[in-house]
């Protein structure tokens, strides 16, 4: 993984003309085509004053999991910790919701504007035991990116 590429392709499309939407979706476009153990890619929002989330762009395999509670699995955890989650292995985690059988680790990180949490990326994964140091780097870095046009 050549995190400056990446970072470079990234910032391309973040400054591009196009929509939030179509942005948020190319980012998540990439990441799956460029990143081979990138199996679903996708950002989920703060639904207006509730306390959940609501998918938004992905790119992966259907989910049913469009609302989101927070505190409930990964995602809503990270809603509550304002914390990065990294999961090696989605099978050991109790408060873990289930996006489909094939999932083995997952990889969620907080987009904070103006110091709140207002949304997140999330990133599963087919191969368990895969996420490292630069994927979490990698993430950080789009969050904090994308913090600018949100």
């Amino acid at each position: 993984m050549n995190i400056d590429i990446l970072q470079q392709q990234i910032d391309k499309i973040i400054s591009s003309n196009s929509t939030r939407d179509e942005k948020l979706q190319a980012i998540c476009d990439y990441l799956e085509k460029e990143i081979s153990y990138y199996d679903w890619v996708g950002f989920y929002f703060k639904n207006g004053d509730k306390n959940e989330l609501k998918l938004a762009q992905y790119t992966g395999e259907e989910t049913e999991h469009t609302i989101i509670p927070f505190g409930k699995g990964i995602c809503g955890q990270v809603a509550v910790s304002n914390e990065n989650f990294v999961v090696q292995d989605v099978s050991a985690q109790e408060n873990y919701i289930s996006c489909g059988w094939k999932v083995k680790s997952e990889i969620v990180i907080p987009i904070f504007v103006a110091g709140e949490n207002i949304g997140q990326i999330d990133i599963d994964s087919h191969t368990a035991n895969t996420f490292s140091a630069k994927d979490e780097a990698l993430l950080e870095y789009i969050c904090k990116e994308l913090s600018n046009i949100l």
